[in-house]
This record gives structure tokens, sequence and C-alpha cells, in this order.
């Protein structure tokens, strides 16, 4: 009988997706085949202090970790691949074979946890560190979508810095370009925090303030919602690493004026249709596009690609990625790979292999090079 994979599921985080994150880790961990897999649960506190314990995700719940468990750490050292403890400085026996990181958002999804992996040496679900960061700031995501055709709606961003020296400008640009309503966002953040449907200038300058406690970078779009009788929020999970596939797409339904926290996580009033109702036509080209969307920002593993289609004429917009989506009971990444027919054991099992795969690939990449003069020494 062949060792078990011992995987190492990291979570939490100095995030304002932190609550999620402990939900998504504990679906996570629940889900994982013991048979094939030894669990060691990796939980980073709201102050960004690293442990390691079976309960790791209840002691993150009730706040008070420190008290319990001693802190450890990854190094970035790839002849560790272990945890090691603070205390002792010695490597524990936490060696590590792969990583499941569920850190959403700020210091978890946004290429740096992603980059300590990378000096470690250890193989790791999803994105890497160019697609993770691409697909965290929704700036960027939608100047790389548009160089590849896929249509974004329209939108301004600018800093805080800017909006603090040139309000009035900004202010009448939005209004010129975008009109109302329109929905404001932090470039850099998940799961709908800092994000405000403004209906007028009375709405529209403290949902600018809300956002700016978040980020630096502001993006403020113009809702669709008045062209062709508004809009459905269309979501598509994608799998694979360089031939990637898209499940079947599923609609949104929100409790909500729009999908925001609440109505994601708290009311447990948002309805989900999977598959969504649409023409096969349509549903068709939301799969091309979640995978061009995909490749457009150098993703690998997972990614939740979220588009915006139109009531009346079926227009395709598309919203952003989530390059670690919620693995919570009601999140829609493995729901909709369950109504493709990929049970969720069976997309865990998937993820794992797929990171393995990317990270035998990389390792028979050179990373030396021998120059015909050790010119250097001289």
């Amino acid at each position: 009988m062949s060792a078990k994979i011992r995987i190492g599921v990291i979570f939490g985080g100095r995030s304002a997706e932190h609550e999620v994150s402990l939900v998504s880790a504990l679906s996570v961990i629940n889900a994982l085949d013991k048979e094939k897999y030894e669990v060691i649960p990796i939980g980073i506190a709201p102050d960004g202090r690293w442990l390691s314990a079976p309960n790791a995700v209840q002691l993150l719940k009730e706040h008070h970790p420190s008290a319990h468990l001693p802190e450890k750490i990854l190094l970035p050292d790839p002849s560790r691949r272990a945890l090691v403890s603070l205390s002792s400085g010695a490597a524990s026996a936490d060696t590590i074979d792969v990583i499941f990181p569920l850190v959403h958002g700020t210091f978890g999804e946004d290429g740096t946890l992603q980059g300590l992996l990378e000096l470690a040496d250890l193989p790791y679900v999803g994105p890497g560190v160019l697609g993770s960061a691409a697909g965290m700031d929704k700036v960027v995501a939608k100047q790389l979508f548009m160089q590849e055709g896929i249509p974004v709606a329209p939108y301004v961003a600018f800093l805080s810095s800017e909006f603090s020296a040139s309000r009035k400008k900004i202010l009448a640009t939005l209004e010129k370009k975008l009109r109302y309503p329109m929905f404001v966002k932090p470039a850099n953040l998940g799961s709908s925090v800092g994000i405000s449907k403004a209906h007028n200038r009375k709405e529209l300058l403290p949902a600018i303030e809300l956002a700016m406690q978040y980020d630096r970078k502001i993006l403020v779009e113009k809702s669709i919602e008045s062209a062709a009788g508004g809009a459905r929020e269309i979501e598509l999970a994608v799998l694979g690493n360089d031939d990637p596939k898209a499940s079947v797409p599923g609609e949104i339904v929100p409790s909500n004026e729009f999908y925001d926290y609440d109505a994601k996580y708290v009311d447990g009033k948002s309805e989900t249709v999977i598959p969504a109702k649409l023409p096969a036509a349509v549903s068709k080209l939301l799969r091309q596009l979640a995978v061009r969307g995909f490749k457009a920002l150098d993703l690998s593993g997972m990614a939740r690609v979220d588009f915006l289609v139109t009531r009346k004429t079926n227009k395709i917009y598309i919203n952003e990625v989530n390059t670690i989506p919620g693995f919570t009971s009601i999140s829609m990444y493995p729901k909709l790979w369950a109504a493709t027919g990929v049970p969720f054991p069976a997309l865990l099992d998937r993820l794992v292999q797929l990171a393995l795969e990317r990270h035998a690939a990389k390792s028979k990449l050179k990373t030396a090079y021998q120059p015909k003069k050790d010119w250097y020494k001289e």
C-alpha cells in the first residue's frame, strides 16, 4: 500500500475574507479522502501568525488561537518542505507533499502566498504568482481580457491619492462616462467586500470612501441593468493546467439588489440555478470565453469565472475571476463541477493531481546557467 499524500491545507489569513476561508477549509478537510491523504491543517490568524493542529479551524473561529498552540511557519527553503516551529527552530515531523491554499483575498489569493510556496519548492493547488496577482487585480484582469477581445463592462479606475487630489474631476468623469447606477469596488478583494451600488452622487461618495478603506486602487463599473432588460449573473468553473475545461454555467439569483456579502453568506436566501437556463449556443460561448479568460491571465489548476449576460439580447460581459474560489457548502465552484459530472471528492483529487503535475513540469526546467568563464569571481 502506497504512503498517503501529506497535504497541507492553509486557511484564514490577514484578509477581510478570513471567515469565508475558515468555512472553505473545513469543507475541503472533511471531503478529502482520508485513505489517500494525511491532512495537515495550517491556520493563519488575523494578525498573521501561523499555527497548526487538528482543530486549527475551530481555534481560529474562537479568535484566540495563540493561547493554545505554538507558532509554526513554512520557510522559503526548498530543503525543508516542512512546517518549522518558531519556539525550537527545528523542523517538525510535519513534512509536506502538496499545499492546498484556501486563503481568500489579500495575502493569499494575490500571489504573495504563492511566492512563498514557489521559494519553498512546494507543489500547490491553483494558479501561480502571475496568474494569482493578475486575477486578484480587477483592473489588470480587465485590461488583459480586453487585449484578448473578451467584452468587459465600461469602467473607470483611479487611485485613492488621485481621488483626494482631483475629486471633482474624477466625479465628473464617472458621471459622464458611466452614468448611474454604477458599481464601486476595491480593485483587489473578493466576496463582494467593500462593494457598493451607487444610484446618485449622494451614494457615490460614501461608496468610494468605503472602497478606499480596503484598497488604494478603486474600480467603478457601469451597471448594465438598463441595457436589454438587465443582466443575469452567470458563473462557470474552470479546471486544468495547459488544457483547461469549463463546467456548465450556473446562475446566481441574489436575495439583495446585487450579490453582496450578506446575500452570499449570511441571509441564506440567494438562489442558484444549475445549469443556467440559457440557449445552447450561449452556454457554449460562455464555456469558450471562460477558458479564454482563464488562459488570458495565465491561470492553472482552478478558477471560477463570472459573467454578466443581458436578459433580452444575451450579450456577454466577463466580470471577474476568482483564483481561489469558495469551497463552502453553498459555493458555486464545487456545485458547478458536481453538475458537470465531477463530484466533490473527485474534484479535490483532480486539483491535487494538477498541482503535482505542474510542479513536476517546472522541476524539469533549469534554474542555473554555467557561463563559459567564471567572470563573476574576478
